[in-house]
């Protein structure tokens, strides 16, 4: 018996038929621009295809140069470019998935110099001024996404996802915030929704009826001079009618300086938009953003707020979420906790994305799961993170593993990390460790300190005893009122009204975040998030935010960070 019956629903389309409602949403991973891309693309879904996901949607590729993320950035123009991307879809569909490719055009968001946008309006996040498109060079981009979603389907894609929001090109038509035109593309609302109806229209008519075409709707814009809900719901209605089998919850603008996806964000903290349009169309909805566990998807959907749910990161975290999910293992789960960390972060420097939690992610290539044919006894010193996953991981492999902790607990800076306010996933990550460690049959000694007697008859020792706070020499540093970020968050020490925080990275912004806020009342709390956010839940202000609102928060302490 399923502890998820929703969640595991197949979804009919009448020409084709999901395994259940779940869908891997597009991220991209940089293996896109790889020199091997193509095959390690297909490794890379296919070990989440084999895992029981409904429906795999790739990271953004361009119709067309200008539309691409960077100058190199992937894109599917030509015929020649086909075979690369059969390796993908073969693998998937051998694997036992389904897979759409996402048709992005990044507007002015495209981190080169050819961009082109509905006007000539720098984003705040580029260095790059966009070129405005005219007429006819509308009409062709137009013709390339349909162009791009031909391709797609000799490919051998089974559909594609139209980007249309988080401030890309089609969301940049829009709104009134990116779009100045005053002719048929600009000016009133009814002309602004005319490229994306134009699109998906054309894009219909050349793939036929029987190929999934999902619209990502940007339903909550977060922008000033954004879209309202009557407008938004229009669009849906529209977009219905010009032929999309289903519409994807978007949320949010890059460029907005409201958190939409980070560990701040509660979880299905935005599942209330989704519900809006839920029976306003009558093709399916998808919701997204922070569900990261089967629990929270099954809620979802029992509770009527989508007809599926649309997870990305989560399966970077653990390509067997759907099959634990599936076996009823859900505690087994290597749980998203949206720390950006190594995906986000490591994409906007133009890096290749991994994750925190799960090093091996899109380097599965590289790091493949071999066991060990001759076992060691192998003690390790070190509870904390690299200690943890250095276990599991020899464990897995066959080596009989004994793990040395000082601590009364595991868990290592973990246990410091989830007090910062909005940071309490870094509790799953433990929760995780602990699960995997009586599961692979782990030796662990809390409270207890190695002693050269108790290690010399084992094979190999591992030393993995964490950091500790770096020594700086200035004068008065021996002062009693001068600490480190360990005394605060281990030993809980008083602190004064007044503090300077030298240092003014991650552990900086952290220890700041913490002194300012020591009761985290809103980490978990939606009602709470979006009334400290200031976003309108009627959406009836533009872009869902409400620009009277008032800062909510207040600090006990004046805080000075110093770099």
């Amino acid at each position: 018996m399923h502890l998820f019956p929703h969640l595991f629903k197949p979804l009919d389309l009448g020409y084709t038929q999901l395994k259940n409602r779940v869908i891997m949403g597009s991220m991209h991973t940089g293996l896109e621009e790889h020199p091997q891309a193509s095959v390690r693309l297909a490794k890379f879904y296919a070990e989440r295809a084999k895992n029981n996901i409904g429906l795999i949607i790739t990271g953004g590729i361009a119709p067309n140069h200008p539309g691409s993320l960077t100058k190199d950035g992937a894109t599917l123009i030509s015929k020649k470019q086909i075979f690369h991307h059969q390796k993908i879809t073969n693998a998937v569909h051998q694997a036992g998935g389904k897979i759409a490719l996402q048709i992005l055009h990044a507007g002015r968001y495209s981190y080169h110099p050819d961009l082109v946008a509905p006007s000539a309006l720098q984003a705040s996040i580029n260095p790059f001024l966009p070129k405005p498109l005219g007429h006819t060079a509308i009409l062709q981009t137009i013709e390339d996404y349909a162009n791009c979603a031909e391709l797609a389907l000799l490919a051998g894609y089974d559909g594609i996802e139209i980007m249309g929001s988080e401030g890309y090109l089609i969301n940049q038509f829009i709104t009134q915030y990116t779009n100045h035109r005053d002719d048929l593309w600009g000016g009133s609302y009814q002309n602004r929704i005319r490229f994306p109806i134009e699109v998906i229209k054309t894009v219909r008519q050349r793939v036929g009826d029987n190929f999934i075409i999902i619209y990502r709707l940007s339903m909550l814009d977060l922008i000033e001079k954004g879209s309202i809900w009557c407008e938004i719901e229009h669009l849906a209605q529209a977009i219905e009618i010009a032929g999309a089998s289903m519409i994807s919850t978007g949320i949010g603008w890059h460029e907005s300086r409201i958190p939409t996806i980070a560990m701040m964000v509660p979880r299905a903290g935005f599942t209330w938009v989704t519900k809006k349009l839920m029976g306003k169309i009558s093709i399916p909805l998808i919701c997204t953003n922070r569900i990261n566990s089967p629990e929270v998807a099954e809620q979802i959907l029992s509770d009527g707020c989508a007809d599926l749910v649309s997870m990305a990161r989560p399966f970077l975290a653990d390509s067997e979420f759907m099959t634990k999910a599936a076996e009823n293992r859900a505690d087994e789960i290597n749980t998203c906790i949206a720390c950006n960390q190594a995906c986000l972060d490591q994409i906007f420097v133009g890096k290749q994305a991994s994750c925190l939690v799960n090093p091996r992610a899109c380097h599965e290539l590289d790091f493949p799961f071999r066991p060990v044919l001759k076992p060691k006894n192998i003690a390790v010193i070190g509870a904390g993170p690299a200690g943890l996953s250095f276990a599991i991981t020899a464990a897995e492999r066959g080596h009989h593993i004994t793990l040395f902790e000082q601590e009364c607990q595991i868990g290592g800076q973990l246990n410091l990390a989830k007090q910062i306010p909005g940071k309490i996933e870094f509790q799953e990550t433990i929760r995780y460790f602990q699960r995997q460690l009586i599961l692979k049959n782990v030796t662990v000694h809390l409270t207890k300190k190695a002693s050269a007697e108790q290690l010399v008859n084992f094979d190999e020792i591992i030393i993995a005893t964490g950091v500790l706070p770096k020594k700086i020499h200035i004068e008065g540093i021996e002062h009693a009122s001068v600490v480190n970020y360990y005394d605060v968050l281990k030993h809980h020490i008083s602190i004064g009204s007044q503090v300077a925080i030298i240092g003014a990275g991650g552990i900086g912004f952290d220890i700041a975040q913490h002194l300012c806020q020591e009761i985290d009342n809103s980490s978990q709390d939606i009602d709470a998030f979006t009334h400290q956010w200031n976003i309108d839940t009627t959406i009836s202000q533009p872009g869902g935010i409400n620009l009277k609102g008032e800062q909510h928060l207040s600090s006990p302490r004046k805080i000075y960070l110093l770099q």
